[in-house]
């Protein structure tokens, strides 16, 4: 758990490339809400090598908002962000939540009475009808649930709404132990934010462990206005992103198989 005087809860927000959430207001919503709460807590945005006035418009709302950090590292896509974040957290409770706010902060507020009955992950699911989801992203969502649901977590409809609260100790012991750091040194450097199924192998990082995991619907619509994914087309984005997540979650299927998971 947090030290004494921590704060109840770490929200920890991966940044690459939002240049355009921010000069939409995304973290002055988050700001919004959270001092509006009886509770103590922090924000962690951790920029991930971005390219455009990312960090500056951060720094620009950290000055003047209690409560907020920013911190810096090299670019490595958003676990490598998130990892960051789990280091410097030191909340009881960890949310980790999306720049664009797609799922807005105040979710929260559906989350947190399942943590208060024991559970130790409770994730966000967004459901299949989701407003501002192309055809193509939702037939891809569909697809990938149900090659997902034939090998890993079959009783979780969504496993990659990026609105999830862990307690602190879970997250700080399984994350960092996601094959996605195990990279073997000297691979080609990672370029642009790649998008990966590391929800999935988290959470059954998190069941194989013993931990409680409640799934809890919540509010959903694309708001994302970052450059993150490139200026690929959406249907090339889409097949190259399933044909790498569909990898990452054989690839998790037969770590389980070799019992890489079996001392959690």
């Amino acid at each position: 758990m947090g030290s004494p005087g921590a704060p109840l809860l770490s929200v920890i927000i991966p940044c690459y490339n939002e240049q355009r959430n921010l000069e939409h207001g995304a973290l002055n919503e988050v700001w919004d809400y959270l001092t509006q709460q009886s509770y103590s807590w922090e924000v962690l945005v951790v920029d991930d090598g971005s390219t455009d006035d990312s960090r500056s418009l951060v720094r620009d709302l950290v000055g003047s908002a209690a409560g907020f950090a920013l911190y810096e590292i090299p670019h490595g896509t958003k676990p490598a962000a998130i990892h960051e974040g789990i280091r410097r957290a030191q909340g009881e409770i960890v949310l980790l939540t999306d720049m664009d706010q797609s799922t807005p902060i105040d979710q929260l507020e559906l989350l947190l009475p399942w943590y208060d009955k024991g559970f130790e992950v409770v994730i966000g699911s967004r459901g299949l009808t989701r407003e501002g989801f192309s055809i193509v992203r939702r037939a891809g969502s569909v697809a990938f649930r149900l090659l997902r649901g034939a090998f890993l977590l079959r009783d979780i409809r969504d496993t990659q709404c990026g609105f999830k609260l862990f307690r602190r100790d879970v997250i700080v012991r399984l994350f960092p132990r996601l094959q996605f750091f195990q990279r073997k040194p000297g691979a080609s450097p990672i370029k642009g934010w790649k998008v990966t199924a590391y929800d999935v192998e988290l959470l059954h990082l998190c069941r194989q462990a013993g931990y409680r995991i409640k799934e809890v619907p919540v509010a959903w619509r694309n708001r994302d206005l970052s450059d993150t994914k490139g200026q690929q087309g959406e249907l090339a984005r889409y097949v190259r992103e399933s044909l790498d997540m569909a990898g990452q979650v054989l690839r998790v299927t037969l770590n389980q198989v070799r019992g890489l998971y079996r001392d959690l």
